[in-house]
């Protein structure tokens, strides 16, 4: 089974962002999945779906979206509008009122994914809801193999200009889920750099932004002199198999395409 992750979109309907046309790499994207991964069984998009929270980058990011020949999974980030991403974007029925968060199965495997927006906050959180909704959830699935999938990192990544603005709560957060054995990965957006290690014993990584990336933490920049790195955007193919899980990164354009000023 064969799931597609992008993350961070940053989709705006007209102008750049960051020197990016989110537009072309967002075409690119789905393109790509069509062409080499159309066997997904969905595409999880774990935040920042847009750069701002307006109803008509929503809607263009839809029709964006529509070339994709599998179900979207979107997630909220801190640039999300929680309420216009509930409004224009299909979400499973059971998900959370007033929320982004919800369970998606698929054959041996289920995906939670949890809003951890904090309204016009860069920082994210889950409120005792959320968290309870959660661990009624995991209960829930009694064993099933299962993927937790966010928008801020629970843990520390040693990227010393975006780490403060993390999951909160993310240990209480590892807490919970370290009693679950069946949670075989926890995938998050947010940093745009991809990182990858263990937490309480659960595997976890980060993605890079399907638009542009951040600096690596050397050389030490602030967001005062905070530029883009030049490097190409990719999205991860997950595979379940009878061993495990598969988390490969693929890289779908040149840093070139739609990048102001790329040589």
């Amino acid at each position: 089974m064969k799931l597609i992750w992008m993350s961070d979109l940053h989709f705006e309907a007209d102008g750049l962002v960051q020197g990016h046309d989110p537009r072309l790499r967002l075409q690119a994207a789905v393109g790509y999945i069509a062409e080499h991964h159309a066997d997904a069984a969905a595409c999880l998009i774990t935040g920042d779906l847009v750069e701002t929270g307006s109803e008509r980058n929503y809607k263009r990011l839809r029709e964006g979206l529509s070339g994709l020949p599998m179900p979207v999974l979107p997630l909220v980030g801190n640039h999300d509008d929680r309420r216009v991403l509930r409004d224009v974007l299909p979400l499973p029925g059971s998900a959370m009122p007033g929320f982004v968060q919800y369970r998606a199965d698929f054959e041996d495997l289920s995906v939670l994914c949890l809003d951890t927006l904090i309204p016009g906050q860069a920082a994210g959180n889950l409120c005792q809801e959320r968290m309870g909704w959660l661990a009624a959830e995991l209960a829930a699935l009694e064993g099933r193999p299962a993927i937790v999938a966010m928008h801020h990192p629970p843990v520390k990544l040693g990227l010393p200009m975006l780490d403060p603005d993390n999951l909160q709560n993310g240990n209480e957060l590892l807490d919970l889920l370290a009693g679950f054995p069946n949670v075989l990965h926890l995938l998050a957006g947010h940093v745009h750099r991809p990182c990858s290690g263990t937490a309480r014993g659960i595997p976890f990584a980060t993605a890079k932004s399907v638009l542009y990336q951040a600096p690596p933490p050397q050389p030490e920049w602030d967001w005062s002199s905070f530029r883009p790195a030049a490097e190409a955007p990719a999205l991860t193919v997950l595979e379940r198999t009878e061993t495990g899980l598969t988390l490969q990164q693929c890289q779908f354009c040149d840093y070139a395409l739609g990048a102001a000023g790329a040589v």
